[in-house]
Formats: C-alpha cells, structure tokens, sequence
C-alpha cells in the first residue's frame, strides 16, 4: 500500500510564512494560523510541506489503509487559501450560509483573502469541524 504524502513534519511553519512573497498573503495566513489555533486549542504545525494543521488524529478505513491526519488546517496555494475542514456536523450549512465569500469543494473551503469571511463564523466552522472529527475518531 502507498505511502501517505502528508505527514506530520519538524519543518517550521514560520519558515513557510516566510516563503509567501505576497505581504496580504502572509498577513491572511497569519491571522488564519491564531483563527485556527484558538479554534482547536491546538498549535500550528506543518504537515507536508504546504499544509498548515492543527491537531492529529488516526483514522482507519475498511480498505485496511490508516494513517494520521491532522484535525484541520490550511494551505496558501496560487489562488486561493484552501482550508481543510472537511467534517460534517449539525449546523455547517447554516454557517457556511453565514460565511461570506468563499468556494467549497471535496472537503475544502476556499477563501480568496481573509477580508472576505467573517472571522466569527468561520472560528465555528473550523471549530466544529475539528470537534466532528475528534468525536469520530478520537
């Protein structure tokens, strides 16, 4: 079975702010680094080398492929910030509802700039997305 990409990694997420040339960008990631920590309650750490998580946990699929993930983060990517909050739980759409202008995907929210979202709504949102997923795998 292949390994997974992703993993938990020393690499210092300042060093990766420190790599994103646009100053918005930085700002923007920035914010949404101590969003997230106050969130999870988790500090940031790097994931691979782009993914910004907060927390861990293992999961185990009936396939027989397991691994360790993290609970949530993000990563500053050419058009966007995309955020992995990939849990469903009570009360998402409503928020996302709520959010501001943003994309979603498989398992990813998609912000332009931080600006457009509310810092609040999106604080739940990542909040109850980490909690899903300690509550289904924890």
């Amino acid at each position: 079975m292949a390994e997974n990409k992703t993993k938990l990694t020393e690499a210092s997420v300042e060093s990766y702010f420190s790599a994103i040339a646009d100053e918005a960008r930085l700002k923007d990631c920035e914010a949404l680094a101590g969003l997230m920590a106050q969130a999870t309650k988790e500090p940031p750490k790097m994931w691979g080398t782009s993914i910004v998580g907060f927390g861990s946990y293992h999961y185990k699929y009936e396939s027989g492929r397991e691994g360790d993930s993290c609970l949530t983060g993000f990563s500053s990517r050419k058009g966007d910030i995309v955020l992995y909050i990939v849990a469903d739980f009570p009360g998402r759409e409503a928020l996302l509802a709520q959010l501001g202008k943003h994309k979603t995907g498989k398992g990813c929210l998609y912000i332009r700039k931080f600006g457009d979202v509310d810092p609040a709504v999106l604080e739940q949102l990542v909040a109850g997305a980490a909690a899903e997923r300690k509550r289904h795998y924890l």
